[in-house]
C-alpha cells in the first residue's frame, strides 16, 4: 500500500470524516496538525499548490486534494486503486 499523509487541524469536521474512511478501509496514515505549526502550514500550501484548506490528503507523491475528493475517488471506485501498490 502506498503511504498516505494527511494534514489537518483540531475540531475540522471535514478532517475527522476523511481520517474515519481511511480507518474504514484500514488504511495507516501519517497525520499532520497545522493548526498550531506555521512551518507545517507553510509545507503543505507547497505541496498542496497553495492550498490553504484541511485536510490536504496525500497518496504517494499525488496530491488527491480534500475529504470531497477523497470521498469522490471512492464513489467512482478509483481509491483503491491508487492506494495499492
Amino acid at each position: 500500500m502506498k503511504t498516505v499523509e494527511i494534514y489537518t487541524s483540531t475540531f475540522c469536521g471535514f478532517c475527522v470524516a476523511a481520517k474515519r474512511l481511511l480507518n474504514k478501509k484500514g488504511v495507516e496514515f501519517t497525520e499532520y496538525n497545522v493548526g498550531n505549526d506555521p512551518a507545517k502550514r507553510q509545507e503543505m500550501m507547497a505541496r498542496a499548490n497553495g492550498g490553504h484548506t484541511v485536510p490536504q490528503i496525500f497518496i504517494g507523491d499525488i496530491h488527491v486534494g480534500g475529504c470531497d475528493d477523497i470521498f469522490a475517488l471512492e464513489g467512482d471506485g478509483k481509491l483503491d486503486a491508487m492506494l495499492a501498490d
